[in-house]
């Protein structure tokens, strides 16, 4: 499937310590799952696998990644601004997306978001 230009994308970067790597599959999953019957069109997780250092900016250096962690790129497709919103608020009340019951496995003090209008998809 493929983003149009009337979609909407929820985009995220973090560090998660790379032992981590199976529990963060694991809340990525139920993550996804809650997010797609909210509305979302798909869900991405990208493990960092050619992250270079940066000298002045670089993914690494905006999350803080420490040694023993890796840097990972997300992104979730809504097909509006409207439909992402009434999702996200949806998502932050579901039980499944607790602490309790489905705590990040990195820390969410370094997680980079934003939303953004997609204007080309080729």
């Amino acid at each position: 499937m493929s983003a149009n230009v009337q979609s909407y994308i929820d985009g995220f970067v973090a560090a998660v310590p790379t032992t981590n790597k199976k529990l963060f599959i694991e809340h990525a999953r139920t993550a996804a799952i809650v997010f797609k019957e909210y509305g979302a069109l798909r869900v991405v997780e990208c493990w960092g696998d050619d992250v270079p250092e940066g000298e002045v900016t670089s993914f690494t250096m905006a999350v803080k990644r420490k040694d023993d962690e890796t840097v990972i790129f997300s992104w979730i497709e809504w097909p509006s601004r409207e439909a992402r919103d009434e999702g996200m608020a949806k998502v932050m009340q579901d039980p499944r997306m607790q602490m309790d019951v489905n705590a990040m496995p990195f820390d969410g003090k370094r997680v980079i978001f934003g939303g953004f209008k997609s204007i080309l998809d080729e």
